[in-house]
């Protein structure tokens, strides 16, 4: 079923044979997928593959991980962040291929996933996939509302009181489904949006004026870099040590 989708992939013996639509990387422990619903022009799914100690329906989502082993939950976060790091390293690459400059990429989970099996995003800060829809997809990947959880935020719980770890991991549904209602809001500028149309139009804006600063950015640090390299020729050409 859709539901289930990811828990397929997870289990696959030969993750190697899943088609290149699907597939993006993987390692022994852990499955990188595209997400078959971009949200952003980059949007990435990394998922841990079953291992001990843990039933594969440990691995439902964020909430059921963290009630079991603290320390062994944790190893699993923390080799999803490794290869949440090397999806970055990549899509940067593309990014420069594809639109000549830069962006973030925020990773992290959402408090209330669509999908059974645990999936950390790694999904590029500029929220206009063609998937991107409505309201609730919207506010779910918004950086700051609280739905979507930052991968540090979710690792910094690890290094806190105990008590404080046990209020964060139990993720209460009802603490966070509220957000999802909340007014649509530009993630640069914070302005109050009426509607998903104007949203969208506001979001082209925004990432517009953000490649042209960067790529101007990048302009410029092109130039300071070809005059310094012109310099250094020129001190060689004059140095006495010059070939003649």
């Amino acid at each position: 079923s859709p539901l289930h989708i990811l828990r397929g992939y997870a289990q696959r013996v030969d993750p190697s044979r899943l088609p290149g639509s699907v597939l993006f990387a993987h390692t022994d422990t852990s499955l990188t997928v595209f997400d078959a619903f971009p949200k952003s022009y980059f949007h990435l799914l990394v998922l841990p593959r079953p291992r001990r100690p843990f039933e594969i329906e440990d691995m439902d989502n964020l909430r059921t991980l963290l009630k079991k082993d603290k320390e062994a939950a944790k190893l699993v976060l923390l080799d999803l962040g490794e290869a949440a790091q090397r999806a970055r390293e990549r899509i940067k690459d593309e990014m420069l291929k594809r639109f000549g400059f830069k962006w973030d990429i925020w990773t992290g989970f959402h408090a209330g996933p669509s999908m059974a099996h645990l999936h950390l995003h790694v999904i590029s800060a500029d929220l206009r996939g063609d998937s991107m829809k409505n309201k609730k997809h919207y506010n779910s990947f918004h950086p700051k509302l609280g739905f979507f959880i930052h991968f540090d935020e979710v690792m910094s719980w690890f290094d806190a009181e105990p008590s404080f770890y046990k209020q964060k991991s139990a993720l209460r549904p009802q603490a966070y489904l509220d957000l999802l209602k909340e007014p649509l809001q530009c993630f640069y500028c914070y302005e109050e949006i009426k509607n998903m149309p104007l949203l969208k139009e506001h979001l082209k804006a925004e990432f517009t004026t953000m490649k042209e600063r960067e790529r101007a950015k990048l302009e410029k640090k092109r130039q300071v870099q070809e005059a310094m390299a012109k310099k250094k020729r020129n001190k060689e050409a004059r140095s006495p040590d010059a070939e003649t």
